[in-house]
């Protein structure tokens, strides 16, 4: 195993942890669920100033235009917040993507909204992991990183976009933008397990709805008239599930829809997800949804509407990503705390990095656990090992062989 070069440790005592805490504590008080505009918009003010101290330029990214389908079946638009970008010597030849999110999972009308100390270790709060812990692991790395001599010849890009959470379909092509001509990318999703562990190789995930228009009867005088648009909808969640297979798995969630119980309900939307292990499974499941819709719709004679697709391609590690873990699970070696990955079938926007074959370790973030629930936690000594461990990884990249 290589050994610290001397400049390596000089990098090393340069990452000042002292702020971090203090940061994610200051960035957690403010509610930034998905839908609230104005925690989110203050947030990327708090965000561009902390930024602000690495060189380069700090922009706001207007989000792209995305709709969803409402219970009536019509789609309409859904307000997102900014993205924040910062731009650091784009002329650059050699240049890395750092990604992460500001926005949670937790509305501002959700219970969840303090923070709690559950010991001397570990802050327990809205958002302490995921991700806003990891947004101060990546200034405080960045930081360190511009401290070194290989820092003038590297060039990067930093985004935090404000609606990961939701599958980042107001920021995809932001994403897919900045990770064009990148040699790496590292994303500060949470580790896999509160001791570190990485995620590897992720499955895919696409979320559609589809809007079903039957016809209305008398559910006694002339049924046979009608067309039943719950039935439809429920052959179709039934057919859908059947198709379900190793490497492919559906989940119909949900059926809106009906009307009185004396009434052929003309109206139904099935909302399901998918999520393909392979491309190949969902190339094949898109293939296949399309003929089975088509076969519901002639056999219940109803017409459709189809909404959403396939959202986060399956992401699976190729010669170049194997070559970028070795690296941070050599350089977590070298600083004690060897790590391991594995698989998941959860997604996140290292997803649509690989997608665009730029290689990517997506859970460069805290440690820490219960995510998405109110016993979310952050192991805060975790701040300033995983600030180390990126400043030490972008120095390899930097000066080291193309990946």
């Amino acid at each position: 195993m290589q050994q610290l070069a001397p400049a390596e440790t000089a990098l090393l005592a340069a990452v000042d942890v002292s702020p971090m805490l203090g940061q994610v504590q200051q960035w957690c008080a403010v509610n930034t669920g998905t839908g609230n505009l104005a925690g989110l918009a203050q947030q990327t003010a708090l965000l561009a100033d902390a930024f602000a101290a690495l060189p380069g330029s700090v922009t706001l990214e207007e989000p792209a235009p995305v709709s969803a389908m409402g219970a009536d079946g019509i789609e309409r638009p859904i307000a997102n917040g900014q993205h924040l970008v910062l731009r650091v010597r784009p002329e650059a030849q050699r240049r890395f993507l750092l990604t992460g999110h500001m926005d949670t999972v937790y509305p501002a009308g959700h219970a969840f909204q303090q923070q709690t100390w559950l010991d001397q270790d570990t802050l327990n709060g809205p958002g302490v992991a995921d991700m806003k812990g990891g947004i101060a692991v990546i200034l405080a790395a960045l930081k360190a990183f511009e401290t070194s001599a290989a820092a003038a010849a590297t060039g990067y890009d930093v985004m935090i976009n404000s609606d990961e959470e939701t599958g980042s379909l107001a920021s995809a092509p932001l994403i897919a933008r900045l990770a064009q001509g990148k040699a790496a990318a590292l994303t500060y999703e949470p580790s896999a397990l509160p001791d570190g562990t990485l995620t590897g190789a992720r499955g895919g995930s696409g979320n559609w709805s589809v809007a079903i228009t039957g016809r209305s009867a008398h559910a006694g005088r002339n049924p046979q008239d009608g067309r039943n648009a719950i039935v439809a909808a429920a052959a179709l969640a039934v057919r859908l599930k059947a198709i379900e297979r190793d490497g492919l798995a559906i989940n119909p969630a949900r059926i809106d829809g009906g009307s009185a119980n004396n009434v052929v309900p003309d109206h139904a939307v099935l909302r399901f997800n998918v999520r393909p292990r392979s491309i190949q499974d969902a190339a094949a499941f898109e293939a296949h949804f399309a003929a089975l819709v088509a076969e519901i719709a002639a056999a219940h004679d109803v017409t459709t509407h189809v909404h959403g697709g396939m959202s986060r391609p399956p992401k699976l590690l190729d010669s170049r990503a194997e070559r970028l873990f070795a690296v941070v699970e050599e350089c977590s070696a070298l600083l004690g705390q060897p790590i391991t990955r594995q698989a998941s079938g959860g997604v996140c926007d290292g997803n649509n990095i690989a997608a665009c074959g730029v290689p990517v370790v997506d859970t460069m973030g805290v440690r820490g656990g219960a995510i998405h629930s109110p016993d979310e936690f952050l192991i805060v000594p975790s701040l300033g090992e995983r600030a180390k461990l990126s400043a030490l990884v972008l120095h390899r990249l930097a000066t080291g062989a193309p990946l």
